[in-house]
Order: C-alpha cells, then sequence, then structure tokens
C-alpha cells in the first residue's frame, strides 16, 4: 500500500543526490530524498583529506573518460566550475586554489555538506535516512519504491547512488543493479582512480615503499605529470591514480623517471661534462637517492661514465624516460575514488539525464559512463548532472 506521494524520488542524498533535490525543490517539486547511511553526502565529508576538493577551474569535457567523449559536454556547459564557486561564495565558504585548478575549502567538507542541505527546501525536500531500498516497480503513474517498510510512489525517480567504490562508507552496485532491471546497458564497471600493484618481479618498485618522485605516467595515449609514490603493495599518487582509470589488465603502464630532460641525451651530456660521475650519481641529482639507487641497479652500468659506451647510455636514458612495466591489478574498489563505467550514455539525454526508453526514470553521477580526472571533476560532474536532471524533473 502506497503511503505517500511525491512529484520525484531520488535515491542517494550525495554529492549528485543533493544537488538534483535542491535545485528540484527550488522549483516547487515534492522530493523525497533517500538514502541508507545514517547522514547525507559520507562521500563528500572524507574527500579532499576532510576539506572537500569541490571543483576545477580547468573543467572541461576532454577530462572525462567516457564511451561518448561528448556526452558530458551539454551539462558541464550548463552549469560549470564558477556556477558551483558562486554557490561556495554566496554561503561565504572560505576557498583556495591548489595545484592544476583544485578547489578546495579552507575548512571542512562539512560546510558543503550543510550548504547542499541548505538549499533544499524543507517544505518541498524530505529526507529519509537510514533506510534500505528494497523494491523499485514502474506503474502507470510512474514508480513506486519500497523503502524500509514504507512504499511511496512518484511521478519520476532518480539514481543517484554511485557507484560501489569505498564500500566501508556504504557504496554499493544499486544503480546497476536497478539498470539491469529497466534493460539499460551497461559499460562494464571497473574501480578507478586506484592505486596499482605489482607482482614479485617487480621487485623494483617493491622494495621502495614510501619513496615518492615526480613523474609521467602513460597509459594508452594518456599522459599524467603528477607525483608517484611506491608503496608496499605497489604504485599509488596522483599519477598513477589519473593513469589507472585508462589502464586495462593486461596492459602496460609507461613511467618517465625524467620528466624534465629534454631528450634522450642525458647520460651521454653527464659523461661529457663529468666524465668520472657514475650513474647513480647523475640520478641521485635528478631523484630521491633510494629510487635513483634501484634503477642504477637494474640498468647494471657499473664504474664511471667515461668507460661506458654511448650506445648503452643513450639505451639507458631512453629507458628511464620510458620504463615499462605490467600491474597485477590494482587495489580495487575498497581503494578506489571513483568507478569507472556504469550505466551507458547510449541510454540516457545529455540534456536531462532522462533514460530514453523509461520515462520518467533518470540517472546521474557516478552510476553513469562519464569518470573525471582526479582533482575536483568529478565533483563537478555530480553538480553538472544533478542540476540538469533538478531542471528536468
Amino acid at each position: 500500500m502506497v503511503t505517500a506521494r511525491y512529484d520525484a524520488i531520488v535515491l542517494g542524498a550525495g554529492a549528485a543526490g543533493l544537488m538534483c533535490a535542491g535545485i528540484a525543490g527550488q522549483r516547487g517539486r515534492r522530493v523525497l530524498l533517500v538514502d541508507h547511511a545514517d547522514r547525507p553526502g559520507k562521500k563528500i565529508l572524507i574527500s579532499g583529506g576532510g576539506r572537500c576538493n569541490f571543483t576545477n577551474l580547468g573543467t572541461a569535457p576532454d577530462r572525462y573518460l567516457s564511451a561518448n567523449p561528448h556526452f558530458a559536454r551539454s551539462a558541464l556547459g550548463r552549469y560549470t566550475a564558477a556556477d558551483f564557486l558562486a554557490l561556495v561564495e554566496r554561503y561565504r565558504i572560505a576557498w583556495h586554489e591548489k595545484t592544476l585548478g583544485q578547489l578546495f575549502c579552507d575548512g571542512s567538507a562539512k560546510q558543503i555538506v550543510d550548504m547542499l542541505w541548505a538549499e533544499c527546501p524543507d517544505m518541498w525536500v524530505k529526507l529519509t535516512l537510514g533506510q534500505a531500498v528494497r523494491d523499485v516497480a514502474v506503474t502507470d503513474g510512474g514508480f513506486e519504491v519500497t523503502v524500509g517498510s514504507e512504499r511511496v510512489a512518484a511521478e519520476r525517480l532518480v539514481i543517484a547512488t554511485g557507484g560501489p567504490s569505498i564500500p566501508k562508507m556504504g557504496a554499493t552496485d544499486l544503480a546497476f543493479r536497478l539498470a539491469k532491471q529497466f534493460r539499460l546497458k551497461l559499460v562494464e564497471p571497473r574501480p578507478a582512480l586506484v592505486p596499482m600493484t605489482l607482482g614479485e618481479d617487480q621487485a623494483l618498485f617493491r622494495s621502495l615503499s614510501g619513496v615518492a618522485a615526480e613523474i609521467v605516467a602513460a597509459a594508452g595515449r594518456a599522459r599524467f605529470r603528477e607525483a608517484a609514490l611506491f608503496t608496499h603493495r605497489g604504485l599509488s599518487g596522483p599519477a598513477i591514480l589519473q593513469a589507472s582509470s585508462y589502464w586495462r589488465h593486461g596492459e602496460q603502464i609507461g613511467i618517465d623517471f625524467l620528466p624534465d630532460a629534454p631528450g634522450d641525451d642525458l647520460l651521454l651530456e653527464a659523461k661529457a661534462a663529468r666524465p668520472r660521475a657514475t650513474v647513480r650519481s647523475v640520478l641521485a641529482q635528478k631523484l630521491p637517492d633510494r629510487l635513483a639507487g634501484a634503477l642504477d641497479e637494474q640498468l647494471a652500468l657499473d664504474g664511471e661514465l667515461a668507460n661506458l659506451p654511448d650506445k648503452r647510455l643513450r639505451a639507458a636514458t631512453q629507458r628511464l624516460r620510458d620504463w615499462r612495466f605490467t600491474p597485477t591489478g590494482t587495489e580495487g574498489y575498497a581503494k578506489a575514488e571513483v568507478t569507472a563505467g556504469g550505466v551507458s550514455t547510449d541510454e540516457l539525454s545529455q540534456k536531462t539525464m532522462e533514460a530514453r526508453t523509461v520515462p520518467g526514470l533518470h540517472i546521474i553521477g557516478e552510476a553513469v559512463d562519464v569518470t573525471g580526472w582526479l582533482g575536483g571533476y568529478n565533483f563537478q560532474w555530480a553538480w553538472a548532472s544533478g542540476w540538469a536532471a533538478g531542471q528536468a524533473i
């Protein structure tokens, strides 16, 4: 028996769901916002070390990975990073810019959650927490959803439950199960922005736990210059997390350990300038000492540069500029910042995020096959897609 009726039910009180509910409520739509967690915006609260990297000034469609690279253009163009920043400033939330256009709160990520909830008008948006979604059904009048022990109905349903990344925060694959129920095509979900693991044959890297260096990481055609961190399980750090989104099992990752070197003649130039130097001493000027030592050991070029053939020195520099390894995998959804893949954009309107074959059903945020780079891009997609759906429901 239906106990209450709404204009829209939004499943998921994360970034996209909160934005969508707020926009719809401001338009006078009666919205039920549902989450099985005990508080809204739990992933927002832990993001950016607790300060929330809430957007990026460099937001553009080419910073997103999708089977359809043009899909995100409409929503991102209609609700921009500048729009969200204006909202932040309207609430007098102090912020600062870090490298590469990343914007963070000066204070706490809780300020962003409080702001989003304040944007949800009390008379139009009802929040239900701590209740699992048990059933979703299509009816002649829209949708009926069983939330806990209650059955509620609405003309519109918004799936904003994200993906399964960071399950300890309550993340699930509900969005993908519902997509299958509605016979919507999925692009295979996978962990993204995630540390990579290495096998015993990659002892070079495994022995350097705790060492960090600025490198260029390459996966396919994607290249990212940022820090890499060597861990006891493999590789992490921003450059590796970025590359992980473009990596597929069995493929190689390339690392340029000399991103500032102008060409492949570093060791030859050092030989001419300091013939009595060693490969290790040259590398130690560019890299952390432990890393320089490990690379030197792998290159096996012992002795003074003057005694080493030019051909071998050039080959060694070329290897340092594109050091290849094959990860055994990733650390999975437990450590993944986001989920790549998801509901195919072929199934959705890029303007309203509505499913083409299921009228009244909208899917937003991380559940969609749109995955941003590290650095606030995924939040901006959540705001933009949530805004687009909120304008339509």
